[in-house]
């Protein structure tokens, strides 16, 4: 096959036009609407940063206000457009065997007003820093991976506790404090009740260690692979031994450890020794403790395990491994989209700018799955996302603004920023 075949620039134009027809109804006015399918295409671009200033001066705006009411002012439900782009995922991916996979992600600020902001650890920073965090699910399947949902966590002291604060940023009353792992329940729970069929869930310490997510998961029969941390006890000998986890893992022969790959990585299959245990304590339980053992640096890593019937340990292995997708995700979603580029601060605009983002991620997604592929012993890789957008703005998305329309922006930019160093100087005058 040649390599050419796997790029139909009208049947992409097609996709990324069927992308904002299934949100359109979510607008109320056309003007919204418009502005809602160029923010999509914007984010898609090739446009360095996917603020509204840049959007709006690509989109061939005078001005970056349309795009502003758009993510603040505009009548259009955010959860709503979730759900289309949720169910448009489940229409290409959709399998009975899929894995819903949640974790949270940092998204870096220097002020103190956005939403939910305070210092606290991120994963994106490696340490405590000025940030929101949020909390999103991912839903792999054998034919694809997209993010399907999204929850800002409000930190309690700084932010629940505040009433003041929730009010400013426009937090609706009904919404309480709530952990990360009741977020990922919530979210769980949507998509149970949407019919998204999937049989396993997978999460790091952070979701493994919340009981309360564990003991919902088997209520629904909902297998689930869930990481802990090495003071982990769990109890084997059917029931009569409670051990630390750690300490079982050095008590298990050689022999016991198998190779499996969890699968592929940037630089080959990601190959692991894997162990499990039994840790059952009634009979007719599946319940196991899976550990995985780096064959390179010894390093350990533990997963406490269900499944609502009994699985071989390569199917534990592969839920284990899908951990993975969700942060090639927050990079894919925060490098070729703009996911992390808003500059919004309020409770609305956050979850409109996220979910627009999530909209153009699916595009992406989508044209991977549906894209006639090489084969699999073809000297070429499979065609990623950053290779689609790239592909996309050549071939669809490419526009070549006039000079005067660009010049008009540079003046509107420097005067704007001119205007708001005043506004800066004053302030600091009048202290």
């Amino acid at each position: 096959m040649a390599v050419g075949h796997s790029v139909d620039p009208s049947r992409w134009r097609v996709i990324l036009d069927e992308a904002v027809t299934r949100v359109s109804d979510r607008f109320v006015r056309a003007e919204p609407r418009a502005t809602a399918g160029r923010f999509v295409e914007g984010l898609l671009s090739d446009t360095e940063r996917k603020t509204c200033w840049s959007l709006a001066e690509r989109a061939g705006n005078a001005d970056p206000q349309a795009m502003q009411r758009l993510l603040r002012t505009a009548v259009w439900d955010a959860d709503a457009v979730r759900d289309d782009v949720r169910s448009w995922l489940i229409e290409q991916l959709g399998h009975p065997d899929a894995v819903l996979v949640t974790d949270e992600t940092g998204f870096l600020k220097k002020g103190v007003c956005s939403v939910g902001v305070q210092r606290q650890y991120t994963g994106t920073a490696g340490r405590v820093e000025n940030s929101q965090v949020g909390v999103f699910l991912a839903y792999v399947s054998p034919t694809g991976r997209a993010m399907i949902d999204r929850r800002l966590y409000l930190p309690e002291a700084t932010w629940c506790d505040r009433p003041d604060r929730l009010t400013e940023a426009g937090v609706p009353d009904q919404v309480g404090f709530a952990t990360k792992p009741a977020l990922a329940r919530q979210m769980i729970a949507a998509a149970i009740e949407a019919g998204v069929p999937f049989g396993w869930v997978t999460g790091d310490e952070v979701y493994g260690a919340d009981p309360g997510l564990r003991a919902e998961l088997e209520q629904r029969e909902i297998g689930y692979v869930l990481a802990v941390g090495c003071d982990r006890r769990v109890a084997v000998n059917d029931g009569r031994t409670l051990i630390r986890v750690d300490d079982l893992a050095d008590r298990i022969p050689t022999r016991e450890w198998q190779p499996h790959s969890c699968g592929p990585g940037a630089k080959g299959p990601r190959e692991y020794l894997w162990a499990w245990i039994t840790t059952a304590t009634r009979p007719g339980e599946h319940r196991w403790l899976l550990i995985r053992r780096n064959r390179t640096t010894d390093e350990l890593a533990f997963y406490l395990c269900w499944s609502p019937r009994p699985v071989p340990l390569h199917a534990l292995v592969r839920v284990a491994g899908s951990r993975w997708s969700i942060e090639e995700l927050f990079q894919t979603g925060k490098g070729q989209v703009g996911l992390d580029h808003y500059q919004v601060r309020g409770w609305t605009g956050w979850h409109r700018h996220v979910t627009l983002a999530m909209l153009a991620l699916a595009v992406l997604t989508i044209l991977a799955a549906t894209a006639q592929q090489p084969n699999t012993d073809a000297e070429i890789i499979a065609l990623t996302l950053a290779e689609i957008r790239r592909l996309l703005n050549a071939f669809v998305l490419a526009t070549a603004p006039p000079p005067a329309h660009t010049l008009h922006w540079s003046i509107w930019r420097r005067t704007s920023q001119a205007r708001a160093r005043r506004s800066h100087y004053q302030r600091r005058r009048a202290k």
